[in-house]
């Protein structure tokens, strides 16, 4: 290749990879595998070191990958956040080795192997034991400030707990990754898929995206987890120990969590059993484990190895290739969810994929079936996705036959022949007819389902011969049946159709979140409906709310757990008219269900006193706190007034701080609040 051609190629590799970092880091959204993104990250490399000439600071190989997005403000790492140098293959991570024996003059050295957990990177400042700030990496000098979405995540304590063997750093920089466990990734793709929403594509994505939600509800609402295992800055440098391992050993101590799994091995031989074992091992971890980080275990040798302007030099990524396999892609079949959104998926020829027989694969849309240019007819790579769900990553274009044709999206809907419409700001196509049949079975489904309204007898099945009957069109209609109706649909079925009446006519008077959940609201689950039916106590009070009911000042949430983006939902679903005509059909059809009553207080501590509850608390939720406050006879209120008693603040306190502080209204914390519950008198003023 001539200086010339190497120019052009590097110029073109550097504009490709500046745009699936801008996808990976920035929006969580990638394109294209994380095997093909290395490799063309590694096609730079090698012509940047061919070619030199041509090598600059600014190159993506010699920089880290920027996640910083608007909305944040952004912190500066005491120490640089540095991301790792990765390899697939066995041979270059014995060349590591080889490489630092050369450099420290030893041939003896000592490792710790650990999990790669597929997360978010972050970097927690802990001062005096206290946890104030969660950046992420950003550009490896300044990351987000992500402190109160970090402050979510349930298993991470605000304070570190100390001991003789755990003495406590005055400053200290802890580094590790926010990840989403593989349950909580199949939950919210439960819910999506419920919802006709698109799935999304991996646990990794979801972390990374929801971290940099600005709405803390909905953070919260999605359960991240976090583990902890490398170190930053320290203050003093001693407290952190003088070994790898032993820092591990730390981070337990000080109650935080970490890998479930390390290997303190010498030599590199072992290294690679190490990690060989946990290839073995990884698929029964609760997060994605896409790789192994092997680093020198004393300190002292880390800083004598140094680091380039990217990455340390005494650790490596060794990344598992993710299992891949190609087969025919016989059809694209489009399915209609409970919401009207078309979601193409891939029929494929039966193939053998990560232990598993995958004969279909998600396509996620009009748009990615476009860009990746897949035909039926192709033959197509499969992949899954975080080892969960088997995608289409693309086409081998060696084996397309010369009559494959592009894919032509319905214009209209497969199953009502409605033409399809596309929401301002979604990628997703939807049937917009709110009677479309299979829109109708699904809704019906899901209201009747075992975590809505439990209705015994409504299964699939025979929501589907209802709805074929055209005797339901609506959850309302359920109400409407008539026994002689069911009787026609075969012999001997008396019993069953008494039976299921019964349960029809029973679930009038089901607890209120059922019903909640049963409507279908977007992004409402059980524990939002929970929260709402305890906040306004009736179907019709949250049809009828504002959106002052909900947020309040500065996109403050009203009720606990419900935050902007999920009161933006509750509104704009109550706002259609068919949705508000359903809440007014089942109360005249004779619904009632049962509004949450609060428990008799156990104590008058309280009596007579209104709290207003702001921020995060140390060592309990809001809610816990609330259940306190009632149980001594107070009333909790979303709002702040002259009235209000107290106000309970913990970190990130908003404007109802701000407010009570105008009004003279009594500010405590925690600490304040305990030593009121242990009096033995109740609280005067």
């Amino acid at each position: 290749m001539t200086p010339e051609a190497a120019q052009q190629k590097i110029a073109e590799l550097r504009a490709q990879v500046a745009r699936h970092d801008e996808l990976y880091h920035r929006q969580a959204q990638p394109e294209i595998s994380d095997f093909d993104y290395d490799a063309l990250k590694r096609e730079l490399a090698d012509l940047e070191a061919e070619f030199p000439q041509f090598a600059t600071a600014e190159s993506p190989t010699a920089q880290v990958g920027d996640d910083r997005a608007e909305g944040f403000e952004t912190y500066r790492h005491r120490q640089p956040m540095q991301s790792l140098d990765n390899t697939y293959s066995e041979a270059e991570l014995r060349e590591f080795h080889a490489r630092l024996g050369r450099v420290l003059e030893r041939d003896a050295l000592d490792y710790v192997v650990e999990p790669k957990v597929d997360g978010l990177a972050v970097s927690l400042t802990y001062e005096q034991g206290k946890l104030v700030r969660a950046v992420t990496r950003g550009n490896g000098v300044e990351g987000d400030d992500v402190t109160v979405n970090i402050r979510t995540i349930k298993s991470l304590p605000d304070k570190l707990k100390s001991g003789p063997d755990a003495p406590i750093p005055d400053v200290i920089e802890i580094r590790g990754e926010v990840f989403m466990t593989l349950a909580e990734f199949a939950r919210i793709n439960a819910e999506r898929e419920e919802e006709g929403a698109p799935l999304y594509a991996n646990p990794r994505n979801l972390a990374a995206g929801t971290l940099k939600l600005l709405d803390r509800a909905e953070v919260a609402a999605r359960r991240l987890e976090i583990v902890l295992y490398g170190l930053g800055y320290c203050e003093p440098a001693s407290a952190a120990g003088e070994t790898q391992s032993g820092f591990h050993a730390l981070v337990r101590r000080w109650g935080l969590p970490t890998v479930e799994k390390t290997w303190a091995v010498q030599g590199i031989d072992a290294v690679w059993a190490a990690v060989q074992e946990l290839d073995g091992m990884r698929n029964d971890f609760s997060y994605a484990t896409d790789g192994a980080v092997v680093k020198l275990d004393p300190i002292k040798l880390q800083r004598d190895a140094g680091s380039t302007s990217k990455a340390p030099r005494w650790a490596m990524a060794y990344k598992f290739a993710a299992e891949r396999a190609e087969t025919l892609l016989q059809g694209i079949t489009i399915q209609v969810g409970r919401t009207g959104v078309l979601t193409p998926v891939a029929e494929l020829t039966p193939v053998q994929l990560a232990g598993t027989t995958v004969s279909r694969a998600t396509l996620h849309n009009r748009d990615e079936i476009a860009r990746k240019d897949i035909r039926i007819g192709d033959h197509v790579y499969v992949e899954k996705a975080g080892e969960i769900i088997p995608v289409v990553l693309g086409v081998n274009l060696a084996k397309r036959p010369p009559e494959c044709a592009p894919f032509a999206f319905p214009a209209a809907c497969p199953v009502c022949a409605t033409p399809v419409v596309q929401l301002e700001g979604e990628v997703a196509l939807r049937c917009p007819n709110h009677e479309c049949p299979v829109q109708v079975r699904r809704r019906v489904q899901h209201f009747a389902c075992k975590g809505c309204l439990d209705i015994d007898g409504l299964g699939v099945a025979m929501v589907d011969t209802l709805v074929d009957q055209g005797w339901v069109r609506g959850v309302a209609d359920l109400y409407r049946l008539q026994r002689d109706q069911l009787l026609t649909l075969g012999k001997s079925v008396e019993k069953s159709t008494d039976n299921l009446l019964a349960a029809i006519e029973a679930s009038k008077r089901a607890e209120l979140w059922r019903v909640i959940h049963g409507l279908g609201i977007t992004h409402v689950g059980a524990a939002a409906a929970k929260d709402l039916a305890k906040h306004f106590g009736s179907l019709e009070a949250i049809a009828g709310a504002k959106y002052e009911d909900l947020i309040v000042g500065k996109k403050e949430s009203v009720i606990n757990g419900i935050g902007e983006t999920m009161a933006q939902a509750i509104l704009a679903h109550f706002a259609k008219p068919e949705n508000s005509a359903v809440v007014r059909e089942l109360r005249e059809l004779g619904f009632d269900p049962v509004a949450p009553t609060a428990s008799a207080p156990t104590g008058t501590r309280f009596v007579g006193k209104t709290f207003v509850l702001t921020g995060t608390l140390p060592t309990m939720t809001r809610d816990e706190a609330g259940a306190k406050i009632e149980a001594e006879g107070g009333k909790v209120s979303g709002s702040v007034s002259k009235k209000t008693s107290y106000v309970l603040a913990g970190e990130e306190a908003g404007s109802k701080l701000d407010k009570a502080q105008a009004l003279g209204v009594t500010v405590i914390d925690e600490a304040e609040f305990l030593r009121l519950l242990a009096v033995d008198e109740p609280a005067v003023e």
